[in-house]
């Protein structure tokens, strides 16, 4: 039997996008004929692959199970053929898309684009705020990178940790609360009261506007609870709030820096324990072998780290 190669590269396709249309799109060739490779695909497999479920295609549980092999031998194939692995930087004329939580973009951004631009000078970083609803996905190919403390769920994304945060309480100084012993200096006040912590206001910090995070729960569980009276989409945001109302918001206490201490605000220790917030660096498997994209990568680990990696005293009141 003679083997088409070329039905990996389109059954790599269909399979990171469970359709026939978004297939055909990223191959560039019409959805017609990305149908007739399908056909191909099947006979030559034995097996349907996709199948209709609704409006959408789902795939097969063999299909499930050759993805990952069809992904690395696309990969390494490309690799084989590749006539160089190493890039120009100085010659590199590219846009990379990054969706950042807003804190991770104020804190390391700058850092990033410095660095990016030291060695290549034609490259523009384009930051997206994280939106409510996702109207970039990385699984299409928009999104370069994503960063931000939740795990993706899609076994195509790739992700690492590359820091670790916790969260601590943001007070104006003329709160009652605000205990003074910060100065403003950037050192953190003492511990404050749990009792003290439930009866006093807060703000959320969500994209989505919601009045409840993961503290409600941990509270729920100790059967005490808190007034929320206000969400913010951003951390930014929410500190403004803070700054101007005796309102009390649970920020990542690192990331956060450079918002706290240019806005004056007083920091103490929440006083639950919370667990440490991830940092998670994420990207499309189709840019495992990018030298370009793996060049970027290196550069986003860097500035990462370096704004996760400021040490810091305050520790929750166990």
């Amino acid at each position: 039997m003679q083997l088409d190669l070329n039905l990996l590269t389109a059954l790599d396709a269909l399979l990171e996008e469970g359709s026939v249309t978004d297939a055909a799109a990223r191959l560039h060739v019409s959805a017609p004929a990305m149908s007739r490779t399908l056909g191909r695909i099947r006979r030559a497999t034995g097996d349907e692959i996709l199948v209709r479920t609704g409006r959408t295609m789902t795939p097969t549980p063999r299909a499930l199970a050759l993805r990952a092999t069809v992904h690395e031998l696309v990969q390494q194939a490309r690799t084989v053929l590749s006539p160089d692995t190493e890039v120009d930087l100085t010659a590199l004329e590219r846009t990379f898309i990054l969706k950042w939580h807003d804190a991770l973009a104020a804190a390391a951004g700058p850092h990033l684009l410095r660095s990016l631009r030291a060695e290549a000078p034609g490259v523009r970083l384009r930051f997206l705020a994280e939106a409510s609803t996702d109207t970039h996905d990385p699984r299409r190919g928009d999104i370069d990178l994503e960063a931000g403390a939740g795990e993706p769920s899609s076994p195509e994304i790739r992700h690492e940790v590359v820091g670790h945060d916790r969260l601590v309480l943001a007070l104006r100084p003329a709160h009652p609360l605000c205990d003074g012993r910060d100065g403003g200096d950037g050192s953190d006040g003492g511990p404050l009261g749990l009792e003290d912590y439930v009866s006093a206001e807060h703000i959320t910090v969500s994209r989505r506007g919601r009045l409840r995070d993961p503290i409600d729960d941990v509270l729920e569980a100790r059967g005490l609870s808190r007034q929320v009276v206000a969400a913010a989409p951003t951390a930014a945001t929410a500190l403004q709030f803070v700054r101007h109302h005796d309102l009390v918001a649970a920020v990542p206490r690192l990331i956060s820096r450079p918002l706290l201490d240019g806005l004056g605000l007083c920091v103490r220790p929440l006083p639950l324990p919370m667990p440490d917030v991830p940092v998670h660096l994420a990207w499309h498997q189709r840019y495992d072998n990018d030298p370009a994209h793996t060049w970027l990568r290196r550069h986003a680990r860097t500035a990462l780290h370096h704004a996760c990696a400021a040490t810091d005293d305050v520790r929750p009141d166990r």
